[in-house]
């Protein structure tokens, strides 16, 4: 029997410099060779691999043409599987940005997706904001080929919810096994995994969307479960049940297939060995599920005042991280693990461990003066409304054992109930971000070539890209940066989800002087030093489903958000536009 398409295709890498490449993913139902033909001559072939009894390829596409989108068909052993037969949406095309000259380079982003409900079926929470953007871009590319679109998507966590199941998913669980049986509704397994996956990406919109945009994704807790790695005791209770260990090996092994693998470049796949020993083997399940336990492991033994509990081991080079970074030209895209990399002691609490901020560092700071805009995605915004700030830096004094025994276990039940666990939860953390984006937007090393004491160039705008929060807000601090260089936070969530009225008023409260005025009590009553800087929010917050996009060209920099909207009578849902505001600009002062 001929090898069938399950999912995908999936673009995922790409890169205009020197020969042009991209990398395609697709699962296939049985083992086969997987082959990207482009038409303009273009292509690339890789034999499936094997995990879990499904079969998947990621193919590399060489010899592309900067600056122009090239339709594509994906063959399985030479049978075409894609376009699907009678596909009312416009041929998916690989379109590799043109970082040679000074075309615009489009950044959309956003994170906290629901699978989207069947067409005809009434959605509570409101139109997906990845398939209104799906049908809006397929209507402007059937009329204009050339029309304007996003150069890349990132999806900065919660791409699936393997903690909050659908009504589908839950009728093939309990076809499986007994719901009432740990983990119940949730899923248990790789398997069950993958049917995730299914209903995320087979929706009809979002498949031809992911098959025509490139795209690069980070987890966050529900990749997972809600709260992961939230402290040393979570960890602990969650290794204690019967479910957690399948649990966690399989949600790594399923991101490393399905996310991961995507996120890295030809070069990249070709030095990692975990990827090679896959490839090689006629089943690679094993393998993968060593690695994934590795990842959740211990620490090695050393002398517990040096090595303290953490969410996973040591970090391996290459194999075991799963922060990444992308060059476009001029804008460089660093993606940070906030939920892998922790360490969980309270008296050494990080977001990252020493071996992944060190390589963070590298990142960011890689020749200072090559790049106009940095890009720092991470799932966990960096600045907060100023209560829950305050809030999150109180519970982890608590936790610490600042006003005793009680108030710890009163800090840490408050933590985990109110999700209080992003940057500003790991005060150190919070400093060490706060230092490093600085330095990135002020005076840096020597660029390198540069005459010595001669000043590298500055980037125009430094911007943490983030979700999570299920609300949408432009923050920044106070005060210019040393060289001028706009320095801001934008948060975008969720894609499809909801946050109740209540939340919604606290967020608004959050921003408020009462709010920041309660925040200060806490702060006292936990004795927390005070932020070594302010920030102000710069635009919103707004409520719904949406998604933000940064546009960059040469210096300048403009960021729009867009919520979808149900349509009326037989209009369909559309997206809206709530928010567009220059950033940067090639007049802004941007030298050291």
């Amino acid at each position: 029997m001929a090898a069938g398409l399950r999912l995908g295709p999936l673009l995922r890498y790409v890169d205009g410099a020197g020969d042009g490449t991209a990398t395609v993913w697709v699962e296939a139902d049985r083992p086969c060779t997987a082959r990207v033909r482009c038409a303009d001559g273009a292509e690339g072939s890789a034999r499936t691999f094997q995990i879990a009894g499904h079969h998947y390829a990621l193919v590399p596409v060489a010899g592309l043409t900067p600056g122009v989108g090239t339709p594509y068909e994906v063959l399985l052993d030479e049978r075409q599987v894609w376009p699907l037969p009678g596909s009312a949406f416009p041929p998916s095309t690989i379109r590799v940005p043109d970082t040679s000259t000074d075309g615009a380079l489009r950044v959309a982003f956003g994170s906290c997706r629901w699978a989207a409900k069947p067409a005809g079926e009434h959605d509570p929470v409101g139109p997906d904001a990845l398939d209104t953007l799906a049908t809006t871009l397929a209507r402007a590319l059937a009329a204009n080929p050339d029309a304007e679109r996003p150069d890349v998507l990132l999806l900065l966590g919660d791409q699936v919810y393997a903690d909050e199941t659908s009504p589908a998913v839950r009728r093939r669980l309990a076809a499986r096994r007994d719901p009432r049986d740990p983990p119940g509704t949730e899923v248990a397994d790789y398997e069950e995994y993958t049917w995730l996956y299914d209903e995320s990406w087979r929706d009809p919109e979002v498949r031809w969307l992911l098959s025509t945009v490139p795209s690069c994704m980070i987890f966050d807790d529900h990749d997972v479960v809600d709260d992961w790695n939230t402290s040393a005791s979570w960890l602990a209770g969650m290794r204690a049940t019967p479910w957690w260990r399948e649990r966690i090996l399989s949600g790594l092994m399923s991101y490393w297939v399905y996310q991961h693998l995507g996120n890295l470049s030809p070069a990249e796949l070709a030095a990692d060995p975990l990827y090679a020993e896959v490839c090689a083997s006629p089943d690679g399940t094993e393998a993968l599920r060593r690695f994934a336990a590795e990842a959740d492991a211990g620490p090695p033994a050393r002398h517990p005042a040096t090595t303290p509990q953490r969410g996973r081991s040591a970090p391996a080079p290459h194999t075991r991280r799963w922060s990444h970074r992308r060059d476009f030209g001029r804008t460089r895209v660093v993606t940070i693990d906030t939920r892998a990399a922790r360490v969980l002691d309270e008296d050494g609490r990080a977001m990252l461990d020493p071996d992944e901020a060190r390589w963070v560092r590298e990142q960011v700071l890689d020749a200072p003066g090559s790049y106009d805009h940095l890009l720092v995605a991470t799932s966990l915004p960096w600045l907060l409304p100023p209560l829950i700030h305050d809030a999150e830096a109180w519970s982890a004094a608590l936790c610490r054992g600042g006003r005793g025994r009680r108030w710890a276990r009163f800090g840490e039940d408050l933590r985990r109930r109110s999700d209080l666990e992003h940057w500003a939860a790991f005060p150190a953390s919070f400093d060490w971000l706060s230092e490093l984006l600085e330095e990135a937007a002020g005076r840096g090393p020597e660029a390198a070539g540069q005459k010595a004491g001669a000043p590298a160039r500055a980037p125009a705008t430094v911007c943490v890209l983030s979700g999570d929060v299920h609300h949408a807000y432009a923050a920044e601090p106070k005060g210019p940066t040393a060289a001028g260089t706009r320095l801001v936070q934008l948060t975008c969530s969720p894609l499809h989800n909801a946050i109740p009225a209540v939340v919604r008023l606290g967020f608004r409260f959050a921003w408020s002087r009462a709010g920041r005025r309660l925040g200060r009590a806490l702060r006292r009553h936990g004795r927390v030093e005070k932020p070594s800087f302010e920030w102000r929010r710069s635009g919103g917050p707004w409520f719904g489903n949406q998604l933000m996009t940064l546009t960059l060209r040469g210096r300048t920099a403009r960021v729009r958000l867009d919520q979808a909207r149900a349509g009326r009578g037989t209009e369909g849902a559309h997206m809206v536009e709530i928010w567009n505001v220059e950033l940067a600009s090639n007049d802004q002062a941007c030298l050291t």
